[in-house]
């Protein structure tokens, strides 16, 4: 169990990391070199390492399509613009809206059977964002304007979150029924969206300076989110899902938003409302009875 709580402290630290490269670098440009390198990375590692063909067949390169633009381009960009206005902490819980969603779209795409009780605790965790939304917005956050009760980087970030559970939904198929590999496909997804973000980044932001890309922090924070996000929280979730099952993972997901909390306090001295906590304690509960249902419906592995 002790791994699971080292999964989500490590997965909550990319958003704080990301926090800081940021600060540095263009949000775009830097995920497009993150994504490129990373990618390249896990090629490597099945083409040398595995020694596995690391060719997607023709049948496949559609949904490859689709996880690289939703999962690794749309979902990442979006994120990190958002992150350049929001506090890493509510970034990281307004994230964890995901497995909802994700469980939305499976009924609507696999027909999952959604029981009464578990459309309650779906609208019930929804409705437990709204004291977090709905708190007053600083400066920053309120910069590129607001429709409504949202500010414009809380709609980004909401939108990241619905492209990255799209990103899921079109990986499943790949992985559960063609049999290709998490490794491979992630890599080729990774590259590709990471192509995107790039040619993104040239038309909508400054090109850094050589300086800049080779400074201090942009390094260790490249270096620290591709060996943390796209290696090892990659391999332990893997490994960790041999012996657990999906949803349990995922409710314990809701624990990384606390280890930003409190990486974030350290490091940039974020203040965290007692609106993100009431939140949080919301949001574990509601989880608890979904995944109660799920275990009676016999979902669990």
């Amino acid at each position: 169990m002790i791994s699971i709580f080292i999964l989500y402290a490590l997965f909550g630290s990319t958003f704080t990391i990301g926090k800081e490269a940021i600060a540095h670098i263009p949000p775009i440009f830097f995920i497009g070199l993150r994504m490129i390198l990373a990618g390249i990375l896990l090629i490597g590692f099945v083409k040398f390492y595995q020694k596995k063909s690391v060719r997607i067949k023709s049948k496949d390169l559609i949904l490859v399509g689709l996880v690289a633009f939703f999962q690794f381009y749309l979902s990442f960009v979006l994120e990190f613009v958002a992150l350049d206005y929001l506090p890493s902490s509510k970034v990281a819980l307004l994230y964890n809206t995901s497995p909802f969603i994700t469980a939305f779209l499976s009924y609507l795409f696999f027909s999952e059977v959604m029981t009464f009780r578990k459309w309650i605790g779906l609208i019930a965790s929804f409705l437990a964002f709204i004291p977090l939304i709905m708190e007053t917005a600083d400066g920053k956050e309120l910069a590129l304007g607001a429709i409504g009760s949202f500010s414009i980087p809380e709609i980004l970030l909401l939108t990241a979150v619905v492209a990255s559970c799209l990103g899921w939904i079109a990986m499943r198929p790949l992985t559960r029924d063609h049999s290709n590999s998490y490794i491979l496909i992630n890599g080729v997804a990774m590259l590709w969206g990471g192509v995107l973000a790039l040619g993104t980044a040239f038309f909508y932001e400054p090109i850094p300076s050589l300086e800049s890309l080779v400074s201090t922090p942009v390094l260790i924070s490249m270096g620290l989110l591709i060996l943390i996000g796209n290696v090892i929280c990659f391999n332990l979730y893997s490994k960790l899902l041999r012996t657990y099952s999906p949803t349990l993972l995922s409710f314990f997901g809701f624990f990384a938003p606390l280890f930003t909390a409190l990486f974030s306090w350290w490091w940039f001295g974020e203040h965290i409302s007692p609106a993100f906590y009431q939140t949080t304690i919301l949001v574990i509960i509601s989880s608890y009875f979904f995944y109660q249902e799920e275990l009676k419906q016999g979902y669990i592995l």
